[in-house]
């Protein structure tokens, strides 16, 4: 069975991603919501705690070993100082781990290093079309072998960093399975909208529309391995940022209630702001749980792993909603304003039941 307590290495790594998180990202998200951009230097100083690298063998240049379960931790932690900036930092995962997972020998040999050998730089991926009834599944964008070649027709949105990008994976139905292609970002054919999407939240993360009209890439760019397994690794970084969300969203609410007196009492004596923070703990603990065994499951290679990430995603969808929900309620009027951040961890959270796809660990 699974243990609930991180091992060395898992601590270690997820103490330097809290005091990242915290110091870091936190304390830049409001002013980088606000004017779209992150401060100089903040992600790459995100990047090179080596979060990614940890999950590389060193025959591909990292110096780890791939943990569904360290990947997990790490998420949790990083989003809990701020969403946007912690799917910035882990971008390249988009384009490192599929490959890693579901690519092949020579793949893994001639795509990785160069990714996480330097600085972060934007290599990233395409999942998310703009219909209602997107299914990763059951994807509209077509990828047709040609001779040595397949050529991909199709559109995408909420791509990050695909303005300039070095390279980026792109999912296709290929004969009604979804597969991945490694395009590079130049490719012809290949165009990125000149404005960036305008969502509700994640202003700081840029991201675009990409246009695939005639995009002729070698037959040897086809990732062959189980997306399954991808999808899977893609649903439980999204329940473990969900629960770093949530729980940011609980803590800043639970020390306001502390703290403010209404009619000579504190908020948090209050039975029915007691019992609303006792709820969002137990949700918080639950989905936690669930992504954690998700996680483990993947690492060990149980029958129902993709069911149980699968599970993790869609319950952290309605936790997130919920706390944050509740994050802004228990503040009052001041939970409205933008002066304190239960606003943004709304909407934040409100993103999750659209983001697959947009991260991986």
């Amino acid at each position: 069975m699974y243990s609930f307590e991180p091992n060395e290495e898992q601590q270690m790594l997820i103490d330097a991603v809290s005091r990242y998180a915290e110091n870091d990202l936190r304390a830049a998200a409001e002013e980088a919501e606000e004017h779209a951009k992150f401060p100089d230097g903040l992600i790459e100083k995100g990047w090179e705690m080596g979060v990614l690298q940890a999950s590389i063998p060193e025959e591909y240049g990292g110096f780890g070993e791939y943990s569904s379960v360290t990947g997990a931790l790490a998420a949790e932690e990083m989003a809990y100082g701020d969403l946007p900036g912690a799917m910035a930092v882990m971008t390249p995962n988009l384009f490192v781990l599929p490959i890693l997972l579901a690519g092949s020998e020579e793949q893994k040999q001639e795509f990785i290093p160069p990714v996480i050998e330097m600085e972060w730089k934007a290599y990233t991926a395409a999942m998310i079309e703009k219909r209602f009834d997107f299914d990763p599944s059951d994807l509209k964008t077509t990828a047709v072998a040609d001779g040595d070649d397949f050529v991909l027709n199709g559109a995408k949105t909420y791509v990050p960093y695909a303005a300039g990008a070095e390279a980026m994976i792109v999912y296709a139905n290929v004969d009604g399975v979804t597969q991945g292609f490694v395009v590079p970002g130049d490719a012809e054919g290949l165009s990125v909208s000149e404005e960036r999407n305008k969502l509700m939240s994640l202003n700081a993360l840029p991201m675009y529309d990409v246009t695939l009209e005639n995009v002729r890439v070698p037959a040897a760019n086809r990732l062959e391995g189980d997306f399954k397994a991808v999808l899977a690794a893609s649903h439980v970084a999204l329940a473990a940022m969900a629960v770093g969300v949530a729980h940011a969203s609980l803590d800043y609410a639970a020390n306001y209630a502390k703290e403010r007196d209404v009619f000579g009492v504190k908020v948090a004596q209050k039975q029915a702001i007691a019992f609303m923070m006792a709820e969002m703990a137990v949700e918080i603990e639950a989905i936690r749980m669930l992504t954690w065994e998700a996680a483990w499951k993947l690492d060990t290679g149980k029958e129902d792993a993709y069911k149980s990430a699968y599970l993790a995603a869609t319950g952290a969808i309605d936790m997130v909603m919920m706390v944050t929900d509740r994050g802004v309620q228990i503040l009052g009027g001041h939970g409205y304003i933008r002066d304190h951040p239960v606003e943004r961890f709304m909407r934040n959270g409100r993103g999750f039941a659209t983001f697959t796809g947009l991260m991986i660990v």
